[in-house]
């Protein structure tokens, strides 16, 4: 360098790469989701962060490999008898949590759009509800930009906080799981979360928040005809049926437990990796495209789902 003038472009890239290498290998060693997102969003903050940076693209694969070979470890009779208990009250928090959105919405006055997302979101799984809903709705990328940047920001407070609440409620690792599968807007704040508590946490979490996202097919189906478009997006996320592919696999196979260990340990590592590239989503720039009124929705939902379900877990 001369003078102090920045480094040449690829010199300048290749320091950004290093330095979140380090900081992805701190988060992987401390093995805390918070601690990952946080180190995360932290990246964002160094000077001239590439706006185009890898870790902004593959956050969400990462997670959702991880939650695939998550159902390697666990079994279908698991499955089948979680969803026996908890799914009446799962699709009756959906129902009632999207009405009552769509509710505040109108008293807010919130633009009709951008109050249907954060509903679909917040009723069925954040980001991926919004995304695959948006098309059917004929959302503006301003209305969707919004809407994600405030439910990116609430998974990164539930993934911290949560655990904290729910040591200071004592709840079991199941009654854990439960509460962040209803209350967690995104499935992988939802395992991150989860993650800290414990494996038999991650292990009901998951599935019942993937039972929550099936709601995603009904939704996008009814909002295609409530807006009368012929786009109805991406219904389905495919990682959800790797997921049920990998439970009956192990189902089948019943692998020995040092092959579970192993799937739990690549579930870990991937969901603390996708948990940091997640991270460096929350920057600047999608900070400053939040306005008032969309945030005041989802901060009043939310604090209205958090109670509710917590209520609903300590009284099953």
């Amino acid at each position: 360098m001369v003078g102090g003038s920045s480094p040449p472009g690829p010199t300048r890239f290749l320091m950004f790469y290093i330095f979140a290498a380090i900081l992805l290998s701190i988060a992987l060693w401390s093995g805390h989701a918070a601690i990952a997102l946080l180190l995360g969003i932290s990246l964002t903050y160094v000077p001239k962060f590439p706006s185009d940076f890898f870790t902004k693209r593959i956050g969400s694969k990462l997670l959702q490999t991880g939650i695939v070979f998550l159902g390697g470890s666990i079994s279908l009779p698991t499955v089948v008898e979680l969803n026996g208990t908890y799914l009446p009250w799962i699709s009756l928090f959906v129902i009632t949590t999207f009405l009552v959105a769509i509710f505040l919405g109108k008293l807010l006055g919130v633009e009709k759009k951008q109050a249907y997302l954060l509903a679909s979101g917040t009723a069925i799984c954040g980001g991926t509800a919004m995304a695959a809903v948006a098309p059917s709705i004929k959302a503006k990328p301003e209305d969707l930009t919004t809407t994600l940047s405030i439910v990116f920001l609430l998974n990164a407070v539930a993934v911290i906080t949560f655990p904290l609440i729910g040591d200071w409620f004592n709840l079991s690792q199941e009654q854990f799981g439960t509460w962040a599968a209803l209350a967690i807007h995104d499935t992988a704040s939802v395992v991150g979360a989860a993650s800290v508590v414990g494996f038999d946490a991650v292990e009901v979490a998951a599935t019942l928040k993937l039972a929550r996202t099936l709601w995603i097919v009904p939704l996008v189906l009814l909002s295609a005809w409530y807006f009368k478009s012929e786009k109805q997006g991406s219904a389905f996320p495919l990682f959800i049926i790797f997921f049920v592919f990998a439970v009956i696999l192990n189902t089948i196979m019943s692998p020995p437990e040092e092959v579970l260990y192993f799937l739990k340990m690549v579930n870990k590592t991937f969901l603390l990796a996708g948990l940091f590239c997640i991270g460096t989503q929350i920057d600047k720039d999608s900070l400053k495209s939040i306005t008032i009124k969309p945030l005041l929705l989802a901060l009043g939902i939310w604090c209205t789902v958090i109670p509710v379900s917590l209520w609903a877990v300590l009284s099953i």
